[in-house]
């Protein structure tokens, strides 16, 4: 496979749900009118603490200065995973399941940093700029690397980039973050860019106007109906993430379905807000899921993180498979932790957990 990196430079920053009105006018330009920005690469993420923007360069000179819009340090790069030849953006979707074990986890292991960006189309891995020859000397065993410039996608020479890095030691990657899932299910999807102008009075209001009274920060139920919602719009290609009520606002035959009219179950990662250092949240979540043939997108933010799973009408069996590869690491509430005495009364108590997070119903009972 390949590994391309783009040769957009990126900013993530947040906004304040109390300045989005300060924004608008360039948030507006960006996803609307990319010919007049030449921003290539722009995402913008509604959750109920606030705004996340990730965008180039180009992009960011169109963000105001202002109290509300807060910027992370480090200038990102933009890797994307492509089985063969062809754009980077428009191959087949392969998942954050799909490069759990490949990419996700070894950048884990050599203590990388890493924010996740998943689309209809495929999945952006985005790592500090700083960190590119160590990005380069951890995966160039297992992918050809291929780099962007000016247009040109050229071959990477990795030769020189792994002198001085010393192989580090393997560690397991426990759950240490709270998980929490809210009732509403959610829809990954995507429109043509010909028929944007045709629904952009629609996008205008669902991103920034008809949410209605705004949930202040933290006050969203765990267990309840969140407001999250998502555009990505990087080069040319338009991806949408939002709950399965909200498509019903578009047209019919605008927005791209699966035939089966796939719906996603999100899971929230993070009780205080995660920041940018941590290594191997995204791991600690992807391979679990990997382990057990679950797709799932990922989508980072400023503040949590947010794993869309695919769950099949089989309902709990899925959560037996992710529990038997994270059972030695969950950190649970405390009303679940128990004394190991049993295997099989641990491994019903952390399946109780994961089915509470999920909000899905068990008729189990407890073995002795």
């Amino acid at each position: 496979m390949e590994l391309h990196i783009l040769e957009h430079s990126l900013k993530v920053a947040s906004i304040a749900k109390e300045g989005i009105q300060i924004c608008t006018h360039g948030l507006i330009k960006l996803a609307f009118l990319p010919s007049k920005t030449r921003c290539k690469f722009f995402s913008l993420t509604e959750t109920p603490e606030d705004y996340t923007i990730i965008v180039d360069e180009e992009g960011f000179k169109e963000l105001p200065e202002s109290e509300h819009l807060s910027v992370a340090e480090a200038t990102w790069l933009a890797l994307n995973v492509v089985s063969g030849g062809g754009s980077s953006s428009s191959s087949q979707p392969i998942g954050v399941t799909k490069i759990a074990k490949s990419v996700i986890a070894p950048l884990a292991d050599h203590n990388i940093s890493v924010f996740m960006l998943s689309t209809y189309q495929t999945d952006f891995i985005l790592v500090r700029e700083r960190d590119l020859p160590m990005v380069m000397h951890t995966l160039s065993s297992e992918f050809t690397l291929l780099r962007v410039v000016n247009g040109e996608t050229v071959a990477v020479n990795s030769l020189g980039v792994t002198n001085g890095f010393v192989k580090p030691k393997l560690v397991q990657r426990p759950i240490i973050h709270p998980l929490s899932s809210p009732s509403n299910m959610f829809c990954v999807t995507s429109l043509n860019p010909d028929t944007l102008p045709s629904v952009a009075t629609l996008l205008m209001d669902v991103m920034f106007y008809s949410s209605g009274v705004k949930e202040p920060a933290g006050a969203s139920d765990d267990s309840g109906h969140i407001r999250f919602f998502s555009f990505s719009l990087i080069e040319g290609y338009i991806s949408l993430v939002m709950d399965e009520q909200m498509t019903r606002r578009f047209p019919n035959n605008v927005l791209f379905t699966s035939a089966s009219g796939e719906l996603w179950k999100m899971v929230r990662i993070g009780g205080q807000p995660l920041g940018f250092d941590e290594c191997g949240i995204v791991a600690q979540i992807s391979e679990p899921l990997a382990t057990a043939d679950i797709p799932a997108y990922y989508i980072s933010t400023f503040k949590f993180d947010h794993a869309l799973v695919s769950l099949p009408s089989s309902g709990t069996q899925p959560l037996v498979w992710i529990l038997k590869s994270s059972v030695l690491g969950l950190q649970m509430n405390t009303d679940l932790l128990v004394p190991p005495v049993n295997p099989k009364a641990l491994s019903f108590k952390v399946n109780l957990y994961w089915i509470s997070v999920l909000g899905l119903e068990s008729s189990h009972t407890a073995p002795d």
